[in-house]
């Protein structure tokens, strides 16, 4: 008889079963992949960067007015190429100046959250919204800082990112990885999301909420969680070995029929990182070569099979996707 807490050949049988159903089409795996618009412009940053590098040429994108964080082109240019699509979600947040109280002013934190930001409804962040949905990438909701607690004001941000987009959103992710278990995924059921994709760090990566999904009320709400983010890789000081960590994450994923989640940020793809944009490329190539199912959460959640309202039949309940019984407490 096995120890409490130990799970035995057959329950791991059962899981790999269960997560392989998951996967649309009798793919080996799937592979899905988002970015958090939180950055579009790069503002603050120059003489940020000129003073802590000692660089000056960290201005010249200031003097000549330059954009390099607007790298949005060239990421559908890469998934384009590669014929997969991934999910963009908006971030909605407060200003400094306009919204947060005068005291934090002083607060460098607070000039961290909540400067250098943009407003969705401005003209050229309502056209790359519009002309990404027209070209078959996901729209989602980058759930402000302090949204992962206020329900009202979740339900207001995903409002207005509707009426920008024309038509509802499926899910998305807390700014921050901010979670309060379960209480974020209350929320953002309760005023309409479907997903969440926010369980995961930004400093660790791998497969340690699992290799599945998870329905916390076994109902259709969904969590997607994160494997990695791009921050938790050594991509600017050691790409080969970020490669490396890449290809062994895609080999477990591949090997467990996992869902593997990556977020890689849009002002990485610029010429100030320049490491990321092919090492990107490279890991969804590599994935399509793996067999993998590639495209955004939203696409995957489309495709699963939801619990019965009146009996809770599905071939996904909570927990059941990998051999734990709940998602792990943070």
């Amino acid at each position: 008889m096995s120890n409490v807490g130990e799970v035995s050949v057959e329950e791991e049988r059962d899981a790999l079963e269960r997560r392989q159903e998951v996967i649309p089409n009798d793919h080996s795996f799937a592979l899905c992949l988002t970015h958090d618009v939180d950055r579009p412009y790069k503002t603050y940053q120059s003489p940020y960067y000129a003073v802590r590098n000692r660089s000056l040429s960290q201005l010249r994108d200031m003097i000549f007015g330059r954009n390099p964080y607007w790298s949005f082109d060239r990421i559908r240019s890469i998934e384009a190429e590669l014929d997969v699509r991934s999910a963009f979600y908006f971030l909605d947040e407060e200003s400094l100046f306009s919204d947060r109280p005068k005291h934090e002013l002083l607060d460098p934190e607070a000039w961290s959250l909540y400067t250098g930001r943009y407003d969705i409804e401005d003209p050229q962040i309502v056209d790359l919204i519009r002309e990404l949905d027209d070209g078959g990438w996901e729209i989602g909701l980058h759930g402000s800082y302090n949204s992962f607690r206020d329900r009202n004001r979740l339900r207001t941000q995903k409002h207005r990112l509707e009426s920008v987009l024309g038509r509802e959103v499926t899910g998305g992710r807390q700014h921050h990885l901010n979670l309060s278990i379960s209480e974020t995924w209350e929320h953002h059921a309760a005023v309409g999301l479907q997903y969440d994709a926010s369980l995961g760090s930004s400093t660790e990566y791998g497969f340690d909420n699992g290799y599945g999904l998870y329905r916390p009320f076994d109902d259709e709400f969904v969590l997607f969680p994160l494997t990695a983010m791009e921050l938790s890789l050594p991509i600017d000081d050691d790409p080969d070995r970020a490669w490396d960590a890449i290809e062994q994450l895609l080999e477990e994923a591949k090997e467990h029929a996992a869902v593997m989640t990556v977020l890689w940020h849009p002002r990485f793809f610029c010429s100030d990182t320049p490491n990321h944009a092919p090492l990107y490329r490279r890991l969804v190539a590599r994935a399509l070569e793996m067999d993998a199912w590639v495209g955004p959460p939203g696409e995957l959640y489309e495709q699963l099979d939801h619990p019965d309202s009146s009996n809770g039949n599905s071939p996904l309940k909570a927990g059941t996707s990998d051999s734990r019984s709940k998602p792990p407490d943070r």
